[in-house]
């Protein structure tokens, strides 16, 4: 069985590191973008199956890139991981597109889950 493909946006090495290296000894395949607008056009190139989305990036922001990917691709899961615990910016990921939010320091446990429930 091929690894599931999934494609993280985030500008943060430290949280690149982290969870990248995490999800891989999990058997996923991960890419990364750093900014939103490369996170649109890997969207485009890539066959993915999930992906986990920073809301704070240089360039557009998450919101904007989950909007601009949701115009050519509505089923693929989107999960927002963020620093940000406060219900507007929950309501606002909801209202983009995403799939579903969860906070930063990520429970690796707990993220698992929801990418499991996805794909």
């Amino acid at each position: 069985m091929a690894a599931k493909q999934i494609l993280y946006v985030e500008d943060n090495e430290d949280n690149i590191y982290m969870l990248k290296r995490r999800l891989e000894r999990k058997g996923y395949q991960m890419h990364i973008a750093y900014t939103g607008e490369e996170g649109v056009q890997k969207v485009k190139e890539l066959e993915l199956d999930l992906i986990l989305m920073d809301l704070t990036l240089p360039g557009i922001s998450g919101f904007e890139a989950i909007e601009q990917i949701r115009l050519t691709n509505t089923s693929l899961p989107i999960i927002v991981l963020s620093a940000h615990a406060m219900d507007s910016y929950m309501n606002e990921s909801t209202a983009a597109g995403a799939n579903d939010f969860d906070t930063k320091p990520v429970d690796l446990k707990r993220l698992i889950q929801k990418i499991e429930s996805f794909i």
